[in-house]
């Protein structure tokens, strides 16, 4: 390997852990819940699940998950 792409790997876990570098816009996904897979959705700031929980309230176990993953790394309005 060449000592340019050793910079770059030790770069990329630099920015690994430097979560606050990351944002994200917009993103799809399969929960595994406990009783059943849920499909949960971000975009423009919001989350969407197919949880009827999610339906119901607004929020939800799997993207209060989310949200705690994810820390710094979505916009503030998505945030708790």
């Amino acid at each position: 390997m060449d000592y340019g792409m050793i910079g770059k790997i030790e770069k990329a876990k630099r920015y690994a852990q430097e979560r606050e570098r990351f944002r994200f816009n917009q993103f799809a996904l399969t929960f595994h819940g406990d009783n059943n897979d849920h499909q949960v959705s971000f975009d423009n700031g919001a989350f969407h699940c197919d949880c009827e929980t999610f339906i119901l309230r607004g929020r939800c176990s799997h993207t209060m998950a989310l949200e705690q993953l994810l820390h710094q790394m979505l916009p503030e309005p998505a945030q708790a």
